[in-house]
């Protein structure tokens, strides 16, 4: 019983030297979007839920804009619910149903909205 102890741990040393799990592994995501909440992207998310459930998320859109009739417009065109929550660090964001992380691109950028080099799609 000892043997397989000794040897179990010695795998799960080296496993863990081999990735190492002290490391932050979204340290260069965090270095490259300079913050969450930056005014300079648009992150569109997605958020698992339970199950299939899943839940997109907008931010960083520019305060003139109405979220409201943003979200009223991405409801209608995509045929999904939707909300504009006030989050105290991210400010207001818009969550949709389902994920329509590449409809929302498409649809901001065609609404001229914001440019293409300004959406950040994140997630899977």
């Amino acid at each position: 019983m000892g043997a397989v102890l000794l040897w179990w741990f010695n795998q799960s040393f080296s496993f863990a030297l081999l990735f190492n799990h002290d490391a932050d592994p979204f340290a260069d995501a965090n270095a490259e979007d300079s913050g969450a909440g930056t005014k300079e992207y648009v992150h569109v998310r997605i958020q698992q839920r339970n199950g299939r459930k899943s839940l997109t998320t907008v931010q960083g859109l520019k305060k003139e804009f109405s979220y409201s009739r943003i979200l009223k417009d991405l409801k209608k065109e995509f045929c999904c619910n939707g909300t504009v929550v006030q989050d105290p660090e991210l400010g207001q964001v818009i969550q949709l149903q389902g994920d329509q992380r590449k409809n929302v691109s498409t649809f901001l950028i065609q609404a001229g909205i914001v440019k293409k080099e300004q959406i950040k799609i994140h997630g899977f």
